[in-house]
């Protein structure tokens, strides 16, 4: 197992690399740069400077010194010394990244883990209850209406929603004006009545998915012929589904790994940004918006290598549900 682990992680690196040069290029290749949008317009009001005098030189000045009129790869060279020495700054503020790419990121990480949770805690009893009684009323209306929330955009779900609970419910932001001055128990409070209209739309869409997948894998593990021995031999019903067959049936969910843990750090752009949740999902909208490529690379590197450690997490999970699977084969 240690040698497989080795082997995978250092197989992450070129991924990695390939991955961090095929995102440079692309967002170089969308126009503007933060030159443009910092001494331009708006950008020289905010600098004080007058559109006749100054601007051109400050402008050049600012890309010289940040390599933007350098070589594309002169430019990555650039970028791969300050990731190294960890001088990623944002540019339009000309400070270092971290304090605001750590506050988003605490964000969403707390968000994501409670709608995974959820989605979890839900999705896999229902996808199991809907096999142990396929084509039964209780399948048909499960599946109905499992389909009619996965079809649901969520922003409109969101903009739903917002107009449903408009004043029984905070429809922005995570917490109130005056949450610094209440009490422990009251910033709970005020955090989850905050939280309840995100979390739905973040929720339903994958709770769908995730139980339907749960439900095709467990048919398809209760069709075996080792089932039908385990109930010709006299096994309960329940044993047979819980004991003999959930294990087994768990490989599409386990799989669904690699997509979701992504999500942790990327955050949902449309919820965020239609609920004004400062998490990582609006930070790199706007960091894209501004053309703040370091913020951008940096959580387009973190999804990648959660993306990555997802898929290593999958594998090993295959062999602790299914010891027949071995490292080599997974």
């Amino acid at each position: 197992m240690a040698n497989y682990l080795i082997k995978r992680l250092l197989l992450m690196i070129p991924t990695l690399f390939g991955i961090l040069v095929i995102s440079f290029i692309v967002i170089k290749l969308a126009p503007g740069d933060p030159a443009s949008l910092k001494f331009g317009g708006v950008g020289q009001a905010a600098a004080g400077l007058n559109a006749d005098r100054g601007t051109e030189s400050a402008e050049k000045k600012f890309r010289e010194r940040w390599a933007f009129d350098q070589p594309l790869h002169i430019q990555f060279v650039k970028f791969l010394d300050r990731l190294a020495h960890g001088d990623l700054v944002l540019f339009q503020k000309n400070q270092p990244i971290w304090s605001e790419l750590w506050a988003a990121l605490k964000i969403t990480v707390i968000l994501n883990s409670i709608v995974f949770l959820l989605i979890y805690v839900a999705a896999i009893p229902l996808g199991i209850i809907s096999a142990a009684n396929p084509n039964s009323p209780t399948d048909r209306i499960t599946t109905v209406m499992l389909f009619i929330m996965y079809s649901l955009p969520s922003f409109w779900v969101a903009e739903i929603l917002r107009m449903l609970f408009m004043g029984w419910l905070p429809i922005l932001n995570l917490t109130s004006r005056d949450f610094d001055s209440m009490t422990t128990w009251q910033q709970l409070q005020d955090y989850g009545r905050h939280i309840v209209l995100p979390v739905i739309c973040m929720t339903y869409g994958g709770l769908a998915y995730v139980s339907r997948q749960m439900r095709a894998g467990m048919l398809e593990v209760i069709r075996q012929d080792y089932i039908r021995t385990a109930e010709a031999k006299g096994a309960g019903r329940s044993r047979v589904i819980l004991v003999h067959a959930l294990r087994n049936s768990l490989f599409p969910v386990i799989t669904l790994l690699a997509s979701l843990l992504p999500f942790l750090v990327g955050g949902s752009v449309i919820i965020e940004v239609i609920f004004q949740i400062p998490g990582m999902g609006l930070l790199s909208y706007r960091s894209m918006e501004e053309r703040e490529y370091d913020m951008v690379l940096m959580t387009l590197m973190l999804s990648a290598v959660l993306t990555l450690l997802g898929i290593l997490i999958s594998d090993i999970l295959y062999v602790v549900v299914n010891p027949r699977v071995t490292f080599e084969n997974s």
